[in-house]
């Protein structure tokens, strides 16, 4: 069974987000799964804080991709929502997947053939009762992926 954590605001779930920060390595793929307002942009302002990103992190909704090369590693935020007709392909994606930085990709179902080979998805649940309360859950694919899975698992 995976693990699974619940965050009861945006504060916890960007410190979680900054402690995967310190066990993220170049190539790295983050797939970011959740409705709308789930916290997959407060997840990545976090990430981005840690990884010493001073600009602020804003959602790629409307550009799609997000580089922040300027951390102690690079960032690609990556927002496939208006996506959902397909496109992906081509983008060229896979050189943000295969390059030097950390890429994050919210709304992956829209990635289609781009999919990476090993990446780990965190999958948002927003709380029907409470809304400042979320609770994720992991799955890593590929070797790297189960890695980053467990390394993500040590954490809290």
């Amino acid at each position: 069974m995976t693990k699974s954590w619940t965050f009861n605001g945006e504060a916890e779930l960007q410190a979680w987000a900054g402690a995967i920060a310190g066990v993220l390595e170049p190539g790295d793929v983050l797939l970011l799964d959740g409705d709308l307002g789930a916290g997959k942009t407060s997840f990545t302002k976090g990430l981005g804080k840690a990884l010493g990103i001073d600009q602020p992190i804003k959602s790629p909704t409307f550009t799609i991709i997000h580089e922040y090369p300027e951390g102690k590693l690079p960032l690609y935020h990556m927002d496939l929502y208006r996506l959902e007709d397909g496109g992906a392909g081509d983008l060229g994606l896979e050189e943000y997947f295969e390059g030097d930085g950390v890429s994050v990709v919210e709304w992956p179902d829209f990635l289609g053939y781009s999919i990476p080979e090993e990446y780990v998805t965190l999958h948002f649940h927003k709380d029907e009762h409470d809304d400042n309360k979320r609770t994720l859950d992991i799955e890593g694919v590929g070797s790297r992926g189960v890695q980053l899975q467990k390394a993500i698992e040590q954490l809290k």
